[in-house]
């Protein structure tokens, strides 16, 4: 067939076209984040206390903000970082989540250039991810009001991702190698020495990842963890009885792998 001739013009038109639709589609992704934040600083707050989230309050005064206020960005906007009503200074975490989220977002989009079903899958998990962060950090609590939820819909979404049955034996596996823990831990250090809700998180995890990436997410959280431990105990900031939250590390190790797991495996195969 005769070669058809582009117009120098046409091609820049046409150019300029799809960087202003990627544009506008990383813009609103990004601003999606963003009101996801506002959520996650809602969920991290409330559900801790066992209420029912609703909207953002002063952790000083219980103060419920009005709807222009339930951002921590528009607080630091229009309210100098205070609130309105005792004039408490914001709390730096809801900025950073928020903050935090926009970039997560932003990046995620440009990972995958368009909505797809995929796209919106890692999105709730690190989405969850950084919820679980935030309360285990705070208040030592990986809540299974969190969990369990999260280990069906990553069940659920690895239509769109994994498979059923990677997922299913994902999770089986993540369940059956910290419960592991789990025990051990109990019987080495007594009753407390890791929470269940790291069970779940595990669970969680190989649901989101799938089998065999649940060993990298595990063995990356795992090496992560005890790295820090013994930094931690060599320099005496911790004692070898002393609770260090393991949440965060599992949830680096799946970040990890869920981003960048075949890379790792490749990495590691070299």
């Amino acid at each position: 067939p005769a070669a058809r001739c582009y117009n120098p013009t046409d091609l820049g038109r046409e150019t300029a076209h799809t960087f202003g639709a990627h544009c506008l589609g990383y813009l609103l992704y990004a601003l999606l984040g963003w009101l996801v934040g506002v959520l996650v600083n809602v969920l991290a707050d409330d559900l801790p206390e066992r209420r029912r989230p609703g909207p953002p309050r002063c952790p000083q005064c219980g103060h419920a903000h009005r709807v222009m206020h339930y951002s921590a960005v528009a607080r630091m906007l229009l309210s100098r970082g205070r609130c309105p009503a005792c004039g408490a200074p914001e709390r730096r975490r809801p900025l950073a989540v928020e903050v935090g989220m926009v970039l997560l977002f932003g990046f995620l989009w440009g990972r995958y250039n368009h909505l797809t079903a995929e796209l919106v899958a890692m999105s709730l998990f690190l989405s969850t991810f950084v919820v679980i962060l935030v309360t285990d950090i705070e208040h030592r609590l990986i809540l299974h009001v969190v969990t369990i939820p999260a280990i069906l819909l990553a069940l659920l979404a690895s239509v769109f991702t994994i498979t059923p049955v990677c997922s299913l034996i994902g999770a089986a596996a993540g369940f059956g190698i910290f419960y592991a823990i789990y025990l051990l831990g109990a019987l080495t250090f007594g009753p407390g020495a890791m929470g269940f809700g790291d069970v779940t998180l595990s669970t969680f995890i190989g649901a989101a990842v799938g089998f065999p990436m649940i060993l990298v997410a595990l063995l990356i959280g795992i090496l992560a963890g005890g790295l820090v431990s013994v930094g931690m105990l060599l320099t005496r900031q911790r004692r070898l009885k002393s609770h260090l939250p393991y949440g965060p590390f599992l949830l680096i190790g799946a970040t990890i792998t869920l981003l960048w797991g075949e890379q790792v495996i490749a990495w590691y195969l070299r």
